[in-house]
């Protein structure tokens, strides 16, 4: 996901939080730099503060409507007045929060916006013997838990959501990790690695040459 927020203290605080509940975080500080990267980028949810410099808050929010980005809008906001709600719903936002506000409320409105504007994923994948509990972020093998990492978690979860379908290793990286990941790392490859060491025989997880990979 995207936050879009010119305070810099708030921004990284909200970024922080969210990547420890496990999202990819990018950051903007200004409207045209948010605006640039929602556009380039197929974020899930785009947190966006309504007084923003370079360009308003209400007219980002307008220019992704407009070009009919899939993405959810959480607008943020210091003024608590009805008329200001109304006036960022009707421009096309999906959700209003007013500063301050309750982190565990953002992280809620977050995943629901998320859950919206995504292909619907059971809360419950099952692939043979492997189960991922989505909702819990869980998974196990033959009855057994297993012990995963959150990005671990990620890739499975992305993998085996995708139904037998490739995923590149950019893929991997863009919707597990977030725009600080070096994109010439072996981050995914080394991640692929542990898990299916995690994973265990026979081999769940397929490598697809000059492709990706997928779940068998």
């Amino acid at each position: 996901m995207l936050v879009v927020e010119d305070d810099r203290e708030l921004a990284e605080a909200i970024a922080t939080g969210l990547r420890r509940s496990s999202m990819a975080v990018d950051l903007a500080f200004d409207g045209l730099d948010g605006l640039d990267k929602a556009m380039v980028n197929d974020y899930d949810v785009v947190v966006l503060d309504r007084d923003l410099p370079g360009l308003h808050g209400d007219r980002v929010c307008r220019n992704l409507v407009e070009a009919g980005r899939r993405n959810g809008v959480l607008m943020l906001t210091a003024s608590s007045t009805i008329d200001d709600r109304v006036d960022g719903l009707g421009i096309g936002a999906d959700d209003y929060l007013v500063k301050p506000f309750a982190f565990a409320e953002l992280v809620a409105r977050i995943g629901a916006l998320a859950r919206r504007s995504q292909p619907a994923v059971p809360p419950v994948i099952a692939v043979d013997d492997l189960k991922i509990d989505t909702a819990h972020r869980r998974a196990s093998r033959g009855g057994a838990d297993l012990d995963l990492s959150p990005k671990e978690f990620g890739v499975l979860e992305v993998l085996a959501s995708s139904r037998g379908r490739v995923v590149s290793a950019e893929e991997l990286l863009e919707r597990v990790w977030d725009e600080a990941a070096d994109p010439f790392t072996s981050a995914v490859k080394v991640t692929v690695s542990r898990l299916r060491e995690k994973l265990g025989a026979p081999p769940v997880i397929e490598t697809v040459p000059r492709a990706g990979y997928r779940v068998a």
